[in-house]
């Protein structure tokens, strides 16, 4: 199931002036991560919704200041070289943090992303990284389960912005119905 600009646009109406960009890539990403189906593509689009604010950020936007002091020196996502915490703060549409993550995500889709990073700010590697953790984490397995609630605390860590992803979800469903 490939989602149409004009479905996108009625899920994330903010994301109408990217929408034309998004729409070919991401149907590329979901089609390689097996993120097929109503239930899938509902989950997937909502998640990446929120946490991109709709197609409008592709990398996190406050200064390196927050990003060192949130995430410098933290050996759980391999932020080990100082300067680390700001040159790998999140970036694609489900926001790859740190070194480690982008290790591994590079790796998976082929690019270096140590030494570029920035890559991740492109639509074509916004999407296919979103995709990537989506499938790294087991994401499709929820969405067929309906487990909504699971799959933003593995997305997030936690339940930040669970009402507005739950409000995008529920129209997903119902716009891909």
């Amino acid at each position: 199931m490939a989602i149409t600009q004009e479905q996108l646009i009625l899920i994330l109406p903010n994301a109408s002036p990217v929408a034309g960009v998004f729409v070919p890539v991401l149907n590329t990403a979901m089609t390689r991560y097996q993120i097929v189906g109503v239930r899938r593509v509902a989950a997937f689009i909502a998640q990446i919704g929120h946490e991109s604010g709709q197609l409008r950020y592709v990398k996190e936007v406050w200064g390196p200041t927050v990003a060192q002091a949130r995430y410098e020196g933290r050996a759980d996502l391999g932020n080990t070289t100082p300067g680390d915490g700001f040159r790998f703060r999140g970036r694609g549409l489900i926001q790859i943090t740190g070194r480690a993550n982008y290790a591994a995500c590079g790796e998976a889709l082929g690019l270096d992303l140590i030494a570029l990073p920035e890559l991740l700010e492109k639509p074509q590697h916004a999407c296919m990284s979103a995709a990537w953790f989506w499938a790294t984490n087991g994401l499709n397995t929820l969405a067929d389960a309906g487990d909504f609630r699971m799959i933003t605390q593995r997305v997030n860590g936690g339940q930040n912005g669970v009402k507005e992803r739950q409000a995008l979800y529920t129209r997903a469903l119902e716009v891909l119905a």
